[in-house]
């Protein structure tokens, strides 16, 4: 299990944190030119215990390929 917040720049207003929206224009100019691709395969929702054990059990089988994401609601 893995936590990042990516706004932790502008929370705590540290002296880079204007680098932030770079990184972030950055990135969607990537993704929009389809030089960069999100890894993420699948999508569980509601987080609830079964979703969790399902997407730790899919990790742990050693076949996982991409990003699991367990989110309160589907995008």
């Amino acid at each position: 299990f893995a936590w990042e917040w990516m706004y932790t720049k502008s929370y705590y207003h540290t002296p880079d944190m204007q680098s932030q929206h770079e990184i972030l224009n950055k990135i969607a100019t990537l993704i929009d030119n389809s030089e960069l691709q999100c890894t993420l395969t699948q999508s569980l929702s509601p987080i609830d215990a079964n979703n969790l054990r399902k997407a730790h059990s899919l990790v742990e089988n050693g076949h996982m390929i991409g990003k699991i994401v367990v989110a309160d609601r589907q995008k």
